[in-house]
């Protein structure tokens, strides 16, 4: 179970609205979000309705002034809470609707190119688990997650380029 608390003023102050599971339009809640507490668990958040457009990982801890930490606007309009407990099984392709080479990760992955010899993946299939995916080699850049299915195509998972770095398990991290 989690628990995410945002806020309209920065250092948790003004209006605010607790969130305990996925909620797909944040909008009627506040007018505008600048900082964040999570009490518990892992969430993605949102900058437009029903889970699109720019994505970020909070993990428990407080966000006084997230806004420029993310370099983010102020519109959070939709989160979701990430399960964090399980077995963890993906399989990356090299090409769109689950066709070329296919590489099978069951760990973290720091570095795909030099695990891989490479970086392009245009589909996965998330069998088991929760897993955040990369742009940049340890952890770093824009990242994308990735829930159980099906993505045909990098698009799908949020993604703007097919080019990706690392991948890692959504646990105890």
């Amino acid at each position: 179970m989690g628990k995410i608390i945002f806020y309209e003023d920065r250092n948790f102050g003004g209006r605010y609205h607790e969130c305990m599971s996925d909620c797909p339009d944040l909008h009627s809640y506040f007018n505008r979000c600048h900082s964040i507490r999570v009490e518990s668990g892992y969430f993605m958040v949102y900058d437009r309705p029903n889970y699109k457009g720019h994505q970020y990982f909070l993990k428990r801890g407080d966000y006084p002034d997230y806004m420029s930490m993310m370099e983010m606007s102020d519109c959070i309009r939709s989160c979701r809470m990430i399960p964090h407990r399980g077995s963890f099984r993906m399989r990356l392709y090299e090409r769109s609707d689950m066709g070329g080479r296919m590489m099978e990760l069951m760990d973290d992955c720091p570095n795909l190119m030099d695990r891989f010899h490479m970086s392009d993946f245009q589909s996965c299939h998330v069998m088991d688990g929760h897993w955040l995916m990369y742009e940049q080699p340890n952890y770093t850049g824009r990242h994308f997650y990735l829930r159980p299915g099906e993505y045909k195509r990098y698009s799908d998972w949020g993604g703007m380029s097919s080019r990706m770095g690392s991948i890692r398990r959504v646990m105890d991290l």
